[in-house]
């Protein structure tokens, strides 16, 4: 399990778990693990990222610490 900026970022945005969940296409639960440093697939990083308004190339800036 490794460490990512997920919460932060999404707390900056003034965002819920659901909300993100919602707009990203996966379930709360699934942002709910990723925040306490669970891995994930590759599809639902995308996913996560495109929600976020951020390009696919600032992967590292989300999920890695």
């Amino acid at each position: 399990m490794g460490k990512n900026a997920l919460k932060q970022i999404r707390e900056s945005f003034l965002m819920s778990k659901a909300e993100l969940a919602r707009k990203a296409g996966v379930s709360p639960i699934t942002i709910d693990r990723i925040e306490k440093g669970m891995d994930c697939r590759m599809e639902t990083k995308r996913k996560i990222l495109l929600a976020l308004d951020y390009k696919l190339s600032d992967k590292d800036k989300v999920f890695t610490i």
